[in-house]
């Protein structure tokens, strides 16, 4: 006699995803509605509100926390100083810190001046990059605490076979690549699952490209191979504007820091393509000069009206105060003005680009002086 088959019930939501959880050993299975790991929850701040304010749609965002970002840029355009700047905020978030340094160029001072607690940041020199990937790898499944790996930089930092090796290019070509593209396919969801943030600094090289279509198109591009590009949710670039003032100078004429215009190269967040610019000092007041790029950020409000050299920042209630150029730092000072300065970086550099307002081509190409 046939043994009759049992009828299979419709499994919920619920049990199919116990179901699996229990057969994977971890959590693997999850209700997008609730706590999962592929959501953005927080940002660490750049250190400057108006790239924070371009990163994500609709809102002021930073470095996403579970993520694997990119900052690049050319020699020189302030890389290091926004990943200190970067590393301070995460430690306020209560965020370990680990640094990893393949050109030894660190200088405890500079750090202190960005704002880090050298008391809580671990300081790691990247011997290779397979030792960089499996610290990580260790680090993410001994410790609770939500952390952010700094790595500066993946250009610089040899594969094992490039240290065993001799001098010829040649003999370790795409060795790299091929390590790092296996690197982060075990990493990536270690990352998410942990809320650890993965922060990659790149240089910026110069496309060699029998095309010079291409090469007008893309001038630059970044060494490790193009698993890196997927596995990035946001790419910032860093490049040195053309213009003239590209340096910033002191009252006696010496170099004290320089104008930066950033590019995002690539966002998850809907944003690809925006700009921004502010400056970065490296002489005397370390990192991002926050406060006077506002100024540059609502230039094109109807909040702000000129005059000749006078400025007329218009408020809600139907009052304005007038300023020069020369005393918008000290004009911040006030909190009614300081406030009404955030609240139309807002609506200028957020809500208008969420609700699709304005000229579009004021988002994405900035003039240079």
């Amino acid at each position: 006699m046939a043994k009759k088959k049992t009828k299979l019930g419709r499994l919920s939501l619920s049990q199919m995803k116990d179901l699996i959880n229990k057969k994977a050993g971890i959590d693997v299975a999850f209700d997008l509605r609730g706590e999962n790991p592929t959501e953005v929850k927080d940002w660490i701040s750049t250190g400057s509100r108006w790239l924070d304010s371009i990163i994500c749609r609709g809102q002021v965002a930073g470095i996403p926390v579970g993520k694997v970002s990119e900052l690049a840029g050319l020699e020189g355009s302030g890389k290091s100083y926004m990943a200190a700047q970067i590393a301070g905020n995460a430690q306020k978030m209560g965020i370990d810190v680990v640094y990893f340094d393949s050109e030894s160029a660190i200088d405890p001072e500079f750090l202190k001046s960005a704002g880090c607690d050298l008391d809580t940041l671990l300081y790691i020199q990247a011997a290779s990059v397979e030792f960089v990937l499996e610290t990580i790898e260790e680090l993410l499944g001994s410790n609770d605490n939500r952390m952010l790996f700094i790595w500066d930089s993946l250009a610089l930092t040899p594969a094992v076979m490039d240290l065993e090796g001799d001098f010829n290019p040649q003999s370790s070509m795409a060795v790299k690549p091929r390590i790092l593209a296996k690197g982060m396919s075990k990493i990536t969801q270690q990352l998410a699952n942990s809320q650890s943030t993965f922060l990659v600094l790149n240089q910026l090289k110069t496309n060699i490209t029998r095309s010079p279509s291409e090469a007008m198109v893309e001038p630059y591009v970044t060494p490790g191979g193009k698993a890196m590009h997927y596995a990035y949710s946001l790419r910032i670039w860093l490049t040195k504007r053309k213009a003239k003032a590209a340096f910033i100078t002191d009252d006696k004429g010496f170099r004290v820091g320089n104008e930066v215009k950033v590019t995002l190269k690539k966002s998850r967040f809907g944003t690809d393509g925006r700009q921004c610019t502010f400056k970065i000092m490296w002489a005397g007041s370390i990192g991002v000069q926050d406060e006077e790029s506002w100024f540059d950020a609502i230039a094109g409000s109807e909040a702000l009206k000129r005059s000749g050299s006078w400025y007329e920042l218009c408020f809600e209630d139907g009052t304005s105060e007038k300023f020069q150029s020369k005393h918008w730092l000290d004009k911040l000072k006030d909190v009614k003005f300081k406030e009404r300065v955030l609240s139309v970086i807002d609506e200028e550099i957020v809500m208008k680009f969420e609700n699709r307002t304005g000229d579009a081509s004021h988002y994405y190409n900035l003039e240079e002086d």
